[in-house]
This record gives C-alpha cells, sequence and structure tokens, in this order.
C-alpha cells in the first residue's frame, strides 16, 4: 500500500519488505538525529493493522501468544509472538488494548496469514478479528516528542516512543502538523542501536525467542498454554539457545556496508574459514558509524574480532552466551 506522504518533499522510496513509505528524505544522518532528539515523526502506514475485539479477547489471546495479557491494563503497550509447534518465531505482534478492542500492528504483509490463524482458533470464544490495514495507518513519534496526538487515536506508547493508530484518511493532515518527517532508514538505525530485533530481520525459518532476546520483552515465563510453549520451557530450565544475537561495529574505513546474509567468520581463521553466523541488518548510524545486528553461534568467544565477508567487525554482548 503505497503512502500518500511519499508525495512530500525530497521523498525517496523505501525498497523491499518497507516498500509503500519513504526510506528516507533526503538526509539520512539528519533525520536519525531528529528522531535521537525526540522530534519529527514516521511513517509506518506500511505496517499491517488488526483488531481483536468482543468480551473474550484478553483471555482467548492469552492463550494463543507468548505474552500473559489476561491483565493486561488499558492503554498498557506490550509485544508478543505466536510460535509454531517446535517453539519457531512465525509473527512479531506490537498490542494495545482500549478498552473495547485489542489493537496490533505487524510487518508488512503478514496480517493475512496471521487472520488466518487466529480465525482457525476462534471456536466458541466471543471475539472478532478484523484487518484494519486499508482504513487505519500507523505513525510512530520518538520518545520525548511533543507532537500532537489527534482526539480519539489509540496511542501505543512504550519507552521508545509512542505507535499511533490514525485512519489512513487523516495521514496527510496530520503530516503537515507533526513536524519533520523521518523515512523508515533512520527509524531501523535506531532500531539497530537500541538492540531490538525486528521479524524476518533478525528470525529466520528456525529462530526461537532466547537467541533474540525475546523472553520477558514478549515471552512471559510465567504462564503456559500456548503453541511452542515447551521448547521456550525446555531451554529456559535446560539448555541453551544454539544462536545469540550480537552488535557489531563494522570497519569505518569500507565504503560499502556488508548486506544481510553476509556470512561471519571468525577474524583468526582464513578466508574460507567456518561460518559462525550472519548479518541481520546494517545501518550507518549517525554517532556510531557503520553498526548492525547479527545472528552468531552461541560457543563464539565474546571477545573475538569478526569478519562480516571482507570487512572487520567487532562484536558487543546482547544475548549472554
Amino acid at each position: 500500500m503505497k503512502s500518500p506522504l511519499l508525495s512530500l518533499p525530497g521523498a525517496v522510496p523505501a525498497e523491499g519488505v518497507d516498500e509503500g513509505v519513504a526510506g528516507h528524505y533526503g538526509d539520512l544522518f539528519r533525520e536519525q538525529r531528529a528522531l535521537a532528539d525526540g522530534t519529527g515523526f514516521v511513517d509506518l502506514s506500511h505496517r499491517g493493522v488488526v483488531t481483536v475485539s468482543g468480551e473474550d479477547r484478553l483471555s482467548w489471546l492469552h492463550l494463543l501468544l507468548t505474552q500473559h495479557l489476561t491483565d493486561l491494563r488499558v492503554g498498557e503497550a506490550t509485544e508478543a509472538l505466536i510460535l509454531s509447534a517446535n517453539g519457531h518465531i512465525e509473527h512479531a505482534l506490537y498490542l494495545v488494548d482500549d478498552g473495547v478492542t485489542v489493537w496490533l500492528h505487524v510487518e508488512p504483509g503478514t496480517q493475512e496469514a496471521l487472520i488466518a490463524y487466529l480465525e482457525s482458533m476462534k471456536f466458541f470464544y466471543r471475539v472478532e478479528v478484523a484487518d484494519r490495514t486499508a482504513d487505519f495507518a500507523v505513525v510512530h513519534l520518538p520518545a520525548g516528542s511533543i507532537a500532537p496526538v489527534p482526539p480519539g487515536a489509540v496511542v501505543r506508547e512504550t519507552a521508545y516512543g509512542r505507535d499511533l493508530f490514525l485512519p489512513r484518511a487523516d495521514l496527510e493532515a496530520y503530516a503537515g502538523q507533526a513536524g519533520l518527517p523521518v523515512g523508515i532508514l533512520a527509524h531501523e538505525a535506531l532500531r539497530v542501536e537500541h538492540h531490538r530485533p525486528r521479524l524476518g530481520f533478525e528470525t529466520d525459518h528456525r529462530t526461537i525467542p532466547h537467541e533474540l532476546g525475546w523472553i520477558g520483552s514478549a515471552v512471559h515465563l510465567q504462564k503456559g498454554c500456548y503453541r511452542g510453549q515447551e521448547t521456550v520451557a525446555r531451554v529456559q530450565n535446560l539448555g541453551k539457545p544454539p544462536r545469540r544475537l550480537v552488535f557489531l561495529h563494522l570497519d569505518g574505513s569500507e565504503v560499502h556496508l556488508p548486506v544481510a546474509g553476509t556470512e561471519l567468520r571468525v577474524a583468526d581463521d582464513a578466508l574460507d574459514g567456518r561460518k559462525i553466523g550472519f548479518i541481520t541488518t546494517s545501518v550507518r548510524h549517525h554517532e556510531l558509524g557503520p553498526v548492525a545486528l547479527a545472528l552468531i553461534k552461541r560457543n563464539v568467544p565474546v571477545d573475538a574480532p569478526l569478519l562480516a565477508g571482507t570487512t572487520a567487525a567487532a562484536q558487543e554482548v546482547v544475548v549472554e552466551p
């Protein structure tokens, strides 16, 4: 779904999964600094929007998701996962309840599969699931923002800022009063800085929550009765995940960033040495320079210098080995 804000001055369309919104508006580092300073807004209108209403909505979602939701307070933001029977991550959901309806946004294009799964699990529960992507757009305001929030807008407020669910028809008018438009590339740069995983970027078909640090923030350990819970409990209590998320400082003298999927090796090994992981997201940060998130084997020493292709990389621990 193409955003009307692509008509704003300087807008350069994003590519890949984020196609449909602006990658940047002409000055990537200025846009990053704006977000870091608590100003500007990010158009996330390409993300899927799903609602769950009905009096059983929280107890029903509690049974399906990895998060504890039966006591979720009105206006309290949370996040949750849907796992496969083997504990692999299938969906990441970002939720808030307004007292009548649970609003959630998900990765672009994943809402149809999510809704199909939810519909298959309704049984006798008094819930209604709806795809609201065509009617509502997500806009992100950074932490500290004083940009106005339209009356009646559903707000999901976190430590990283506010996600607004706005009527799609009001998106252009809101952009006119929300300050500097910021592209998705700046938003991604700060996501990487804060070590926050993203479905489809830091995940593959075999990722489990422990590998990405999603235990606690998206997975509640004092609840059961959801698909994949056995794997979560077994790894938590009896073992360690096979991989771990790391933050990488990349050699700043390189012209090109190593792209997602670039293989990682220990620098002391030969260039044809054993693969120990891969880049998941790489960005140029306005203060840190070129940095990345990556998944590596758990047993790689935390002080081992790495090579991303031919680019030197120093690791910073995100998930403990």
